[in-house]
């Protein structure tokens, strides 16, 4: 009895202890969220983004101020997490419609502005004494913009759907795309810029290859994965989402959503070794192409943001703001860079490109940024041995600052649009107006298809409540899911739809047409609108009745299994069907002892 009394506290010790160490991912998860929580707040009231407040957070937990220090590995895991859910929501939100309108500006200005805007990073890290590995991840990172921070942005001000504001949106999704080719990318050029002892810790299998072969061999993955994407993605994943939406389980759509985008992210990093951002990315935009993704953004959301402003937290954890003392005019040159020079830069693509003053100046101030998609760089960057710590550093006080000026980078491009109006009134109310009526146009041809596809789901489900006015009882929600249960069926005059002594299968919904259910002696007509076939799906047993088409039919066929799952979760639906069936029972019992048919 000793001896099992000691082994079992020998096991309770063990199992405190593991506790104990379980407890630093609780304390970084919950910290995390109590602090984000907390600054992300105190930001909004000071009229700034939500994330400056994130990064604060972060670096309050970080190693380098004092109070509570956050588990770093724990940290940078779920950063992981965060990076493969924002690059997920980036593709679910991708609109390739959106950017084949937009093409003619969005395509070459964020290429161009891009390159011009790495050009004169990597000549400010000549100017401090830098790498050409450390310059050319430095001028990546403060060449692109956050897609989120835009987002808040052209909210905020009401342009998301304004012409100007689809051209920023459609910039910075180019710009997404060339750095999820950049993630690609850059470890395979890491062996040529970076030194050599981190040539030998990331060149992996292919190290002792020429560098040719090895981005030969890293784009033939990469090539393998797109194309198995594109060919199998769009089959597969409506379907999937299809089928598990059918179920009616929220939870259970929620969790698929969330197992495709890291399944096909761990999968591709795993099998195709492309990164984990670009697998999320191509796991939205399959995800996209299904008539679901709206609900897919919907329901995986919370917990996108979730791990996002872990993300960010992690990110400010990085930061040592001693940094903003010992090189401040490091720190100013590089805001300046951002606020200034790209968004110069970006202004004059627009301009060059001859579209109208007051575009140039939105996306001047959109630009006039940098987010997610620079920690990202700045990250692998320093992982792969091109970038220092201190350079990291730099982009990341450079992002907080940038950041925090945006919301003055807009008031300031306002009043120029003012006193650029008055002074050259010609200028700015005439010169790109051909090219941006025809943007216009275009857009509004966008925007009339997705309405009319929106209206149209719309219209189905009120043609199935005129239909039907017992659907009135449930909501929008179910309603959608009540057509995914629906399965289409049809009869010609004279066919025999059920057969009296059959096992009750299905319920049947009459969307047009006529049908007549055979009893003893007598025949009712049941016409659209009606519907049939529940009674022995609610009792259990056999069909009791022959139904006959009487004219050209087309039926909504809601399966028995199907039925009791809907009907389970909508008590008043199936107290209404029970009703009507009772009632239809009687009238068949009352018109029998009126007819003397036994």
């Amino acid at each position: 009895m000793s001896e099992k009394y000691r082994i079992g506290a020998t096991a309770v010790g063990r199992r405190e202890q593991g506790v104990h160490q379980d407890m630093a991912l609780v304390a970084t998860v919950a910290i995390s969220f109590v602090l984000a929580a907390g600054f992300g707040y105190l930001a909004d009231r000071l009229r700034l983004p939500p994330l400056v407040g994130y990064l604060v957070a972060g670096i309050l937990m970080g190693p380098f101020t004092p109070g509570f220090t956050a588990d770093s590995d724990l940290a940078a895991q779920l950063a992981e997490i965060g990076v493969i859910l924002l690059m997920f929501g980036v593709g679910l939100h991708f609109s390739a419609s959106d950017l084949i309108a937009v093409r003619g500006i969005a395509i070459p200005g964020a290429i161009g502005q891009i390159i011009l805007a790495t050009l004169l990073g990597m000549g400010l890290c000549t100017l401090w004494g830098w790498s050409l590995g450390a310059g050319l991840v430095f001028g990546l990172s403060v060449s692109v913009a956050s897609t989120v921070v835009l987002l808040k942005a052209l909210e905020e001000r009401n342009l998301v759907n304004s012409p100007n504001g689809r051209v920023a949106i459609g910039w910075l999704i180019v710009e997404d795309l060339a750095m999820v080719l950049t993630l690609v990318l850059l470890p395979i050029v890491a062996e040529v810029l970076g030194d050599q002892g981190a040539t030998a810790a990331h060149a992996g299998p292919a190290g002792g290859t020429s560098i040719a072969l090895t981005i030969l061999l890293t784009l033939v993955k990469l090539g393998a994965f797109a194309v198995l994407a594109v060919v199998l993605g769009p089959r597969l994943v409506p379907w999937l989402l299809t089928l598990v939406a059918r179920t009616g389980s929220r939870e259970l759509f929620t969790l698929t959503v969330l197992a495709i985008a890291l399944g096909i992210a761990f999968g591709s990093a795993t099998i195709f070794g492309v990164s984990f951002a670009l697998g999320a990315f191509f796991a939205g935009v399959i995800m996209s192409e299904s008539h679901l993704s709206h609900r897919a953004a919907a329901d995986s959301l919370p917990l996108q943001n979730a791990f996002s402003v872990l993300f960010f937290v992690s990110v400010g954890m990085l930061f040592n703001p001693m940094v903003l003392i010992h090189q401040p005019l490091a720190v100013i040159a590089i805001l300046a860079l951002i606020t200034c020079g790209k968004s110069l830069i970006a202004a004059g693509f627009v301009l060059l490109l001859r579209y109208p003053l007051s575009m140039a100046l939105t996306v001047a101030a959109s630009l006039a940024q940098i987010g997610e998609f620079s920690f990202i760089v700045a990250g692998l960057g320093v992982s792969l041995g091109l970038l220092s710590q201190e350079g990291h550093d730099l982009i990341l006080a450079g992002a907080i600052l940038s950041i925090t000026l945006n919301p003055l980078m807009f008031a300031v491009a306002a009043k120029l649009k003012t006193a650029i109006g008055r002074a050259m009134p010609v200028f700015a109310s005439q010169y790109g107006q051909p090219k941006f009526a025809a943007l216009t146009q275009n857009l509004d041809v966008i925007r009339e298809k997705a309405e009319e596809k929106e209206s149209q789901q719309q219209l189905k489900k009120q043609q199935l409540v005129n239909t039907f006015p017992m659907f009135s009882e449930v909501n929008e929600h179910a309603l959608e899911e009540l057509l995914l249960l629906f399965r289409p069926a049809s009869a010609s005059p004279g066919d025999k739809v059920i057969r009296v002594g059959e096992r009750g299968d299905a319920m049947y919904f009459i969307a047009s047409g006529a049908v007549e259910v055979r009893l003893p002696g007598k025949a009712i007509l049941l016409e659209a609108g009606a519907f049939f076939g529940e009674m022995a799906l609610l009792s259990g047993g056999v069909r009791t009745a022959d139904v006959i088409a009487v004219d050209f039919c087309q039926f909504l066929k809601l399966d028995r299994r199907d039925f009791n799952i809907f009907m389970t979760r909508h008590p008043r639906l199936r107290a209404a069907v029970s009703d009507m069936a009772r009632e239809r029972k009687q009238m068949n019992i009352l018109r029998d002892a009126q007819t003397g048919v036994d």
